[in-house]
């Protein structure tokens, strides 16, 4: 089911910083800053060669990773995204065995206008994943 990493994404937060760093320092390409309104995000993505880093910051005081940057003021690793050749089909072999979707259970679109869920950290040794149908 589980398909190749297709990110790992960080919050950061200061996102024109953090994007200096990977562009600037490490020589990485960087997309332009996309807000992300209905996740509560702005996001950058770093592409690498075999993956991406997702950079993460806040979009609005709603904003589901806000709490997450309060506790960790210097930012760190938020979660783990997989691909998934059908979201339904994994949604329905991950609830059989016990894993918990959180939301709504209805898969949403991404960053990549796919589509996505996100699991219960609890089920997955402490951090959170997310599956996008690729």
């Amino acid at each position: 089911m589980i398909g190749k990493l297709n990110h790992v994404a960080i919050v950061v937060p200061d996102l024109a910083a953090a994007a200096a760093i990977y562009r600037r320092t490490l020589g990485a390409r960087v997309s332009e800053p996309l807000a992300l309104p209905e996740h509560g995000v702005t996001t950058v993505f770093v592409e690498l060669a075999n993956t991406k880093i997702e950079l993460l910051h806040p979009l609005g005081e709603r904003s589901p990773i806000a709490k997450f940057l309060e506790a960790n003021p210097s930012g760190g690793m938020h979660h783990l995204c997989y691909e998934v050749a059908d979201i339904l089909a994994a949604r329905a072999q991950l609830v059989a065995a016990g894993a918990r979707v959180l939301g709504d259970g209805e898969p949403r679109t991404g960053a990549h206008g796919k589509p996505v869920l996100f699991l219960h950290p609890k089920d997955f040794c402490g951090t959170l994943i997310e599956i996008e149908q690729v």
